[in-house]
């Protein structure tokens, strides 16, 4: 073991124990709580049992003497009411996908115009002279026109040219001309719809901002090439027709033709609350001054009677803040409170873009000068692919040094006196392409400047999927995790000196 343990401090971090965290994470990720969904009972279900725990363990109500802290979301639906093609309906999710949002609106079409890749360039133009502000366009939203030695007509060699490549350049160069609807046949319909399907006719969540949500881009709805032969029927031609058509020509085949669409669709926004929970733990000497740690309570729900449990995410990482908080609450109650005051808050709609937290820190409790330090677990409770066949005995420790010099030096620290898992410090690289550092709750912490760590113990094949589920998470390695950082919380809550700003890795 390390030489130089407290043994107070060792004392209260072996009450973090694997069979209260086992009893927390089975009622947090059980089907009672269904997944936890933003918004849904579930979400609400677990938001009460932690603040019924934070109140058991004599923590403070801060927010007006209550745990909750309501956060403003607004659910925006887009609703497709009608999407029919020479009389035979289709149903959104299931047969097309519609991204869209503004009001309700209703197009009978008897023609469209086809505007091939929706490409405009020097060399090959599928917008030139033509208006399709207000107007139906057909787009082919794969591809690009090839010369007779399949070479990229753009690029000239057999490089696919940014058309091709990007998400996004064909649909951007097509809304900048104000078309009314944007219909893109895709090839791989089949597989979004499987992969997506379900997530794409759910409704949008945002924090509720005071002002009107409506977009007024063109909507896209994406069908694949039968609906969109279908569609062609009168004219007697076909995509496949076309597409040929444009390499032997070499030039574009834009044009109006005779169809009949019928579609009905728009979206409804109503606002509603999620809570943060937050209990307080007040200092002594420098009771002033505030560490934060944070987990995101939230996951993604019930998704067509399908339970999304997250165990892990974040189940794993609310258990570590409940432990934690038990600690140092046991650790005051017998006199050995922390000098700075500590608040544990769970914060929700993480999942739908860090709402929560982003919330906490525009309408924070307690001053965000004051704040030292936020520790964050999100997911802590399994091993990942990296490390599986290696070393199970590890934690990914993200930002430590990003905004402090101190606060990695004495993460580190705490780790070789007590704790001995090998730290990882693979997403701190800045060109890390998952961007994780980013994507927990921690950010909307470190953006303000307040320095940060993020315990992670990294993804797996069950991540976001129906089976990230209870029996997976090692509850030995999810403690050790969660004692980790009550260390480094121990110490950064009673040193002299408030921790150092000194750096900006970001």
């Amino acid at each position: 073991m390390g030489q130089d343990q407290d043994p107070i401090q060792q004392k209260y971090a072996t009450e973090i124990n694997p069979e209260s965290a086992r009893r927390h994470l089975s009622i947090l990720a059980s089907a009672e709580y269904e997944g936890r969904g933003t918004g849904e009972l579930g979400g609400e279900k677990a938001a009460a049992y932690i603040a019924a725990e934070f109140k058991r363990l004599g923590l403070t109500a801060p927010v007006e003497g209550s745990y909750f802290q309501p956060v403003k979301l607004v659910r925006t639906r887009f609703d497709v009411k009608e999407f029919a093609i020479a009389g035979q309906s289709f149903r959104n999710g299931k047969d097309f996908y519609f991204v869209g949002g503004g009001p309700e609106t209703h197009i009978q079409a008897k023609d469209i115009v086809f505007i091939g890749y929706g490409i405009s360039e020097d060399k090959y133009d599928d917008l030139k002279g033509i208006d399709i502000e207000g107007k139906v366009v057909l787009v082919l939203s794969e591809g690009e026109p090839k010369d007779s030695k399949g070479n990229s007509l753009i690029t000239g060699t057999d490089t696919p040219s940014d058309w091709a490549t990007s998400n996004t350049k064909r649909l951007q160069n097509i809304t900048s001309k104000k078309p009314e609807l944007i219909i893109a046949v895709s090839n791989t319909l089949k597989e979004s719809l499987a992969r997506f399907g379900y997530r794409l006719t759910q409704p949008r969540i945002a924090l509720d901002e005071g002002k009107s949500q409506v977009t007024h881009t063109a909507p896209v709805v994406t069908i694949g090439k039968d609906m969109a032969n279908l569609l062609f029927a009168k004219t007697g031609t076909s995509v496949d027709k076309l597409s040929a058509k444009i390499d032997a020509t070499q030039k574009s085949q834009s044009g109006v033709y005779k169809v009949d669409l019928n579609t009905s669709f728009g979206s409804k926004t109503e606002p509603f609350t999620s809570n943060n929970v937050l209990g307080y733990l007040e200092g002594t000497g420098l009771k002033d001054e505030l560490l934060v740690i944070t987990a995101h309570y939230d996951h993604e729900g019930n998704q067509n009677g399908v339970i999304f449990f997250g165990a892990d995410d974040n189940g794993s990482g609310t258990t570590g803040v409940l432990e934690i908080a038990r600690a140092f609450a046991k650790a005051k109650s017998e006199g050995h409170g922390p000098r700075r005051s500590i608040l544990f808050m769970a914060v929700t709609a993480e999942e739908k873009g860090l709402l929560g937290s982003n919330y906490y820190s525009r309408h924070p409790v307690f001053p965000l000068e004051n704040t030292v330090v936020n520790l964050n677990t999100d997911m802590i409770g399994r091993i990942d692919d990296k490390h599986l066949n290696g070393n199970h005995n590890y934690v990914h420790a993200i930002g430590s040094d990003k905004l402090s010099s101190e606060l990695k030096a004495i993460n580190e620290k705490a780790n070789a006196t007590y704790t001995q898992l090998e730290l990882d410090y693979m997403y701190d690289d800045p060109k890390d392409p998952m961007r994780i550092y980013y994507r927990s709750d921690q950010y909307n912490f470190a953006k303000h400047g307040i320095p940060v760590i993020f315990y992670f113990s990294g993804l797996h094949p069950d991540y976001h999927t129906p089976a990230d589920t209870v029996d997976k998470i090692h509850f030995e390695l999810l403690c050790k995790r969660a004692r980790l950082a009550f260390h480094t919380a121990w110490e950064i809550a009673n040193r002299d000196q408030r921790l150092v700003v000194d750096s900006n890795k970001e």
